[in-house]
């Protein structure tokens, strides 16, 4: 549960949303009752609560509480000849994903991953992607973030404008894309570009130096008004990756303060440290102007009823689909 000297920052603060880890959960209704608790700081209902639950590796919610789901390539790879039977799947899976959240309380999902990944690149995206090729990724990048429409929570395309290329973790370094501009168009931002309307986007912590040399799309005003809202034509509300990742550099009002320059509407701080947590808000003006409007947008996107649903056939459907691999 919150301490009191993180409810009085909240309470001070007003953070547009929050974001929970693995660290954070515990029970059903422990995950609950926190998300209860965290909105009731910033005394709004629909202040949005994210979480990365994708599945396979990155899955904040899981056994024994949770059931487990597969990660992004397995529903590229499911054995059905038919792409319309793994769009199905993988909508049904995300659809799945967003009954679970929304029981929580949770309204936004850090899905789907949009990186078309590379063979020689670093693993940290790998399985991650829903293919190697940017109309497989769209295409299933899109079901997944249908099924989570309808289920009342919104997604978050991500990395954009393209993780896929790196052969460096952000997590711990920081990658630099040395690909033309006219290779990265055509493969890294052409399924951000497919998935444009979507509500939420967040960025790459990676440096491409046919659009800037020295800064990473999360800090560079080239990256993000020609790429991002330009090329890519994205105009929802756009985050930051985790500003903690090593890819940037600068303490954190440097770098809150970089990121919210170059074009950024919110920034993004995960690992829960009070100090960075003070520095990141104080480097922070309230949420105002286009940035406003766009989160303003985004939150609107979020159904008053979701698409009836039944679970248990949907849950039947979806093990038949994998065999029962990932079976609860």
């Amino acid at each position: 549960m919150l301490s009191k000297p993180e409810r009085a920052f909240f309470r001070a603060v007003q953070p547009w949303g929050f974001i929970l880890f693995k660290r954070n959960v515990e029970t059903p209704d422990q995950v609950r009752a926190l998300v209860d608790a965290l909105r009731a700081c910033v005394d709004r209902l629909d202040a949005p609560v994210l979480i990365d639950q994708e599945g396979g590796r990155v899955q904040r919610l899981g056994p024994p509480h949770w059931r487990r789901y597969p990660p992004g390539r397995a529903y590229g790879d499911l054995h059905a000849n038919d792409p319309l039977i793994r769009r199905e799947i993988t909508r049904l899976g995300a659809r799945l994903l967003a009954h679970d959240l929304a029981a929580l309380g949770i309204n936004v999902d850090c899905v789907p991953v949009l990186d078309v990944p590379e063979p020689d690149a670093h693993g940290v995206i790998g399985d991650r992607a829903y293919g190697e090729t940017p109309d497989e990724v769209a295409t299933l990048g899109r079901a997944a973030a249908e099924g989570l429409l309808a289920g009342g929570v919104l997604p978050v395309i991500k990395h954009i404008p393209g993780h896929g290329r790196a052969k460096a973790d952000s997590h711990l370094a920081l990658p630099v894309v040395d690909a033309s501009y006219e290779d990265l168009d055509a493969r890294d931002f052409a399924p951000f570009r497919m998935l444009s309307d979507m509500p939420l986007a967040m960025t790459a912590h990676v440096v491409y130096t046919a659009v800037d040399r020295k800064r990473p799309a999360t800090t560079s005003r080239k990256a993000i008004s020609r790429v991002i809202r330009g090329a890519i034509g994205f105009d929802g509300l756009l985050m930051s990756d985790d500003l903690s990742m090593k890819a940037l550099s600068g303490d954190f009002a440097e770098r809150t303060r970089a990121s919210l320059a170059a074009g950024c509407d919110v920034v993004l701080h995960c690992n829960g440290d009070m100090a960075e947590m003070k520095a990141v808000a104080d480097a922070t003006p309230r949420l105002k102007g286009r940035a406003k409007a766009r989160a303003a947008a985004a939150l609107a996107r979020i159904v008053r009823a979701p698409e009836p649903f039944d679970a248990d056939a949907a849950r039947a459907r979806f093990d038949a689909a994998f065999e029962g691999k990932w079976a609860a």
